[in-house]
């Protein structure tokens, strides 16, 4: 288990690393995770050797989130201020996704549908 834990926490740290000699433009933990997926695409790293930590993480995610969760209720004062402005912006920035992700969709859609017609 701590073996695993510590494949985890090396990606972890290799992105930290990655992070501050880009000037922190990305989150580490974002890199390492990048990392890590593109070690276990490549098979340098075996799910098996992963899973178990992975798994217990994922049911632990909660922790994760109290946090921010806290620094949010201190910060009401701030976001009641502020609430028309991250409503607009929450809500553009959804029809955005939306709008993106159905075009990309109805792009990919229709290039399988002319290739499964040529078939």
């Amino acid at each position: 288990m701590i073996a695993k834990a510590l494949i985890i926490l090396v990606f972890y740290l290799m992105g930290e690393g990655i992070s501050l000699l880009i000037g922190r433009f990305i989150p580490g933990s974002v890199i390492g995770m990048l990392l890590l997926f593109g070690a276990l695409s490549a098979k340098i790293v075996k799910p098996e050797n992963v899973d178990t930590i992975a798994k217990a993480l994922i049911a632990n995610m909660v922790i994760f989130f109290l946090p921010p969760a806290v620094g949010i209720m201190n910060s009401l004062d701030v976001i009641s201020r502020n609430i028309f402005g991250i409503v607009l912006a929450s809500t553009l920035s959804t029809m955005l996704v939306i709008a993106t992700v159905g075009l990309i969709q109805q792009k990919i859609g229709v290039r399988t549908f002319r290739k499964r017609k040529d078939r």
